[in-house]
């Protein structure tokens, strides 16, 4: 990936992430993977021991190896600017994510939080005026975007080669939870529990990447939704699968069908975009292939590194033709954005747009996504808007 080179890493702590931890380590591994970043400290887990042996494991000193991230941020603070941390990663459960945010931007230090933003919409909506007090930035991972193949159908459909948008259908299906006893892993027990995961367990955990994968690609807004969620599972609190119909502000309508309990699927997102001139097909499991359709001609079959291609397309592209790209590329595509955008936040306390990762923005439509679509599922009325504030649940 392209960016403008520095004599010196950006420096980042991690809360979260400790040893048994899935999301943290695929985070490091992408954070690491262009050079950029170094991970100098971390608060890895509330279990101390846990936190000690991941930091032996990363080569962290135990000095810079944090009981909790308060004592973290107040620490690393302390320490004279060019050995401090810049940013800190956020790869804990939901409940944590807002608390730590908010510890954060009040000691000085930029945000790149996993998804969801918070545990709630008003939390959310909190943070923001946190960050624009703080005069900090703050980044999410919402992972797909940072794929070459998703940034040339987000150009595409801006260009106009769709014509106008009508229909999005976008599905992210897995099975990994269909039986009661695949609650036992560490990564289940807390995406099931209302109290560290939230209102939503599938729509919060993959619904809502599905959701802002439409609307980025699309360029449009979800304004109304009519949702069916619920626990196929006998026994558990909250949904292991849904689906939610979407019209969006330009009057297009969509569908979203989002599961953790259909047998034999790995990690199935993929979306279909039907415009009135043509549309486009990506799947996350095939992801150097874009499809473009039409009524009067052949489909054509857009290889990643192939021909000409969108400028961000070309600067999130690292390995010829037919060597694939994928997950902790696409990870890495985001930790290189949010890079670029603190080194040129130094300079000049701005940053460039086109290298920006989702921000607060999409964090709160994030939010807004899972509570919306989790009352509108309690609720025997068909459609309702997409609020951004004041969702009764």
């Amino acid at each position: 990936m392209e960016n403008t080179r520095s004599s010196s890493k950006i420096r980042m702590g991690m809360v979260g992430g400790g040893k048994g931890a899935f999301i943290g380590a695929i985070h490091r591994a992408a954070a690491n993977l262009d050079g950029e970043i170094e991970l100098v400290c971390g608060a890895f887990s509330s279990d101390y021991q846990n936190a000690l042996d991941t930091a032996e494991m990363l080569n962290i000193p135990a000095t810079r190896c944090y009981a909790d991230f308060n004592t973290m941020f107040t620490e690393e603070a302390r320490l004279p600017e060019p050995q401090r941390m810049q940013f800190v990663s956020i790869v804990t459960p939901n409940h944590l994510h807002f608390p730590v945010a908010k510890a954060a931007f009040e000691a000085g230090f930029h945000v790149l939080s996993d998804k969801p933003a918070t545990f709630t919409l008003n939390e959310a909506i909190e943070l923001k005026g946190i960050i624009e007090k703080s005069g900090c930035l703050y980044g999410l991972t919402h992972t797909y975007t940072g794929y070459p193949m998703v940034k040339e159908a987000t150009a595409r459909v801006a260009n106009g080669e769709l014509g106008d948008i009508t229909k999005i259908v976008v599905e992210y299906t897995q099975g990994w939870l269909a039986n009661k006893d695949d609650e036992d892993s560490k990564q289940a027990c807390w995406r099931l529990d209302p109290k560290r995961a939230g209102v939503s367990c599938c729509m919060g955990d993959i619904g809502v990447h599905a959701a802002n994968l439409a609307e980025t690609i699309s360029g449009l807004e979800i304004v109304k939704l009519c949702a069916d969620l619920e626990p196929v599972v006998d026994g558990r609190q909250l949904d292991d699968d849904g689906t939610v119909l979407l019209r969006f502000n330009n009057g297009a309508k969509g569908v979203l069908l989002s599961s953790q309990i259909s047998v034999g699927e790995e990690n199935n997102l993929n979306i279909r975009i039907y415009g009135t001139k043509a549309s486009l097909q990506w799947q996350q499991m095939e992801p150097n292939t874009l499809w473009m359709k039409f009524n009067d001609k052949p489909s054509q079959m857009i290889r990643a590194g192939v021909g000409e291609c969108a400028p961000a397309t070309a600067q999130s592209l690292r390995t010829p033709a037919g060597h694939p790209e994928g997950y902790i590329e696409a990870f890495a595509n985001l930790y290189g954005q949010f890079a670029q955008q603190i080194r040129d936040f130094d300079v000049s306390k701005q940053t460039d747009i086109s290298v920006q990762a989702p921000g607060i923005n999409e964090a709160i439509r994030g939010m807004a996504f899972i509570e919306n679509t989790v009352a509108a599922s309690k609720s025997s009325q068909k459609w309702h808007p997409f609020l951004l504030a004041d969702i009764q649940l």
